[in-house]
């Protein structure tokens, strides 16, 4: 039996990873908006350091809020599982904004990006948190139903 933790942790890791792919889309293909590692490299007082910015995005992804998430989705105020990761997601940017905004270096966001750089932020998020949802409520049905290798038929 896998603990709420450990399903948060693992849906926290896909979900990061997915959010990955698509923040490499953005550095690779057209770098409409400030890098998310970036970002958060800056916010932890490393500006530049890129490879800094992707490990603390990973752990703070997978082992923090996804770990929450496991913790707080029966609390969580919606019906369905993806909105439940969506509304968990968006909390967690609005926390990040505001630490953003009232105790970090205004020079977080830099050149023209501005405010389409948070509207990339919230996107993501949601993202992040539709996949949580989905992954974890994946993984708690599968628990539900027991665990049986794929394809395999019951034992008689």
């Amino acid at each position: 039996m896998m603990s709420r933790v450990k399903k948060g942790i693992i849906a926290g890791f896909i979900a990061t990873v997915v959010v990955s792919v698509l923040e490499l889309a953005n550095l690779f293909l057209n770098h409409l908006f400030d890098p998310f590692p970036g970002v958060v490299a800056r916010m932890f007082g490393m500006p530049g350091n890129m490879a800094a910015g992707w490990a603390i995005h990973l752990v703070m992804g997978t082992f923090v809020l996804g770990s929450l998430f496991g913790v707080l989705y029966p609390r969580l105020p919606t019906a369905t599982p993806i909105t439940k990761g969506i509304v968990f997601a968006v909390a967690a940017w609005v926390a990040m904004m505001l630490v953003i905004t009232m105790g970090g270096d205004y020079r977080t966001f830099t050149g023209s990006s501005g405010f389409g750089t948070f509207g990339w932020m919230l996107a993501l998020h949601m993202v992040f948190g539709g996949v949580l949802g989905n992954v974890y409520a994946r993984l708690v049905e599968r628990e539900k139903r027991g665990a049986a290798p794929i394809g395999a038929a019951p034992a008689h």
